[in-house]
């Protein structure tokens, strides 16, 4: 890779914190933005520029871009959060899609050339496994509509305006720095940060629901890559592993490493989350050389041994919802997780 002026947004949180680094050590000069609304400050790599910024401020987003002028944006900075986005639409609409906005369009001013999305398997809906980047999105949820909707944008925008892009849907990924105070988002960190207290794993529906799992190792150098091939020029990659699990097979992996004797606790499906949900990874492997090193168990271990380092969590809730009403999770509503 040639050295590239590069800038990382959601540069404290869990996937961009590591890309960030990650680049940084192959030594390009790279400027790293969050508002440390879900990352935290001690996941801030120490080899590169860190700027303090909430992308939904227009203004100072243009400033820092007009300053900087990155040839290439690695965009991660997101409110990841599927079926809170049901109860939570302008905060997600506002954090995704505006928020990418007032980055894309002053970056387009001065000079980009080439972004890199990480986007999200959930744009697939619910259509029948394995997801093939040849299926049409069918989003089913707020959060993957605003995925979608940054999608088509960088599309139609680069054919108008002439920068490259590369569209990457990794799915299900953790590991190390990965937010455990969160309780909306991610069944690995709270399954974790539950048993670490001593609390069961609580389980949304019967837990048969079916994911493939993707550790952060797998998953960085390849994110990295695509900014720089030829060949993922102005392309839409999955990124992860083919192998399925169950959330019920996750729990008990998670308890047997461990060695808890903890039973899980079954509580209502969530609204309008996707029973089946894993992707086929043939264009990955061709494109970007793309292969699977950690199995779920052992990515397991490796991130339960950083979690036990730092110490469980208080889960950090928002203080009230945009919605109401009896669909709301029971773990939200009474703030039980």
């Amino acid at each position: 890779m040639k050295k590239k002026r590069i800038l990382v947004t959601g540069a404290a949180g869990f996937m961009g914190s590591h890309l960030a680094e990650f680049l940084a050590n192959k030594g390009h000069e790279v400027f790293g933005i969050d508002n440390f609304s879900l990352g935290k400050p001690i996941n801030v790599p120490k080899n590169i520029t860190f700027i303090k910024c909430d992308l939904t401020d227009a203004n100072k987003t243009q400033a820092i871009i007009k300053k900087i002028k990155p040839i290439f944006i690695y965009h991660l900075a997101a409110w990841a959060h599927e079926s809170l986005s049901q109860f939570t639409p302008k905060l997600i609409t506002e954090n995704n899609l505006n928020a990418f906005l007032n980055l894309l369009v002053p970056a387009i001013n001065n000079g980009l050339k080439r972004i890199v999305f990480t986007s999200s398997f959930s744009v697939y809906g619910d259509q029948q496994p394995p997801f093939s980047e040849k299926m049409p999105p069918k989003p089913v949820d707020v959060y993957a509509v605003a995925k979608t909707a940054i999608e088509k944008i960088i599309e139609i925008l680069s054919q108008v305006h002439g920068f490259e892009y590369t569209i990457l849907r990794p799915h299900n990924v953790y590991g190390p720095r990965q937010a455990l105070w969160d309780p909306y988002r991610n069944a690995v960190a709270i399954f974790i940060n539950r048993i670490m207290k001593g609390l069961p794993p609580i389980i949304y529906g019967d837990g048969n629901q079916t994911r493939s799992f993707s550790y952060i190792d797998d998953v960085t150098p390849y994110l990295a890559k695509a900014g720089f091939l030829d060949n993922a020029k102005d392309e839409i990659i999955n990124i992860g592993p083919r192998e399925e699990n169950t959330v019920n097979e996750l729990a008990q992996i998670i308890l047997e490493t461990f060695k808890s004797k903890l039973k899980p606790i079954y509580v209502p499906d969530r609204p309008r989350e996707v029973k089946h949900a894993y992707c086929t990874n043939s264009k990955a492997k061709g494109v970007l050389g793309y292969r699977t090193t950690v199995d779920l168990r052992t990515g397991v271990l490796k991130t339960i041994e950083w979690a036990k380092k730092i110490g469980p969590y208080k889960f950090q809730y928002l203080t009230q919802l945009e919605l109401s009403g009896k669909s709301i999770p029971k773990t939200w509503a009474k703030k039980i997780l």
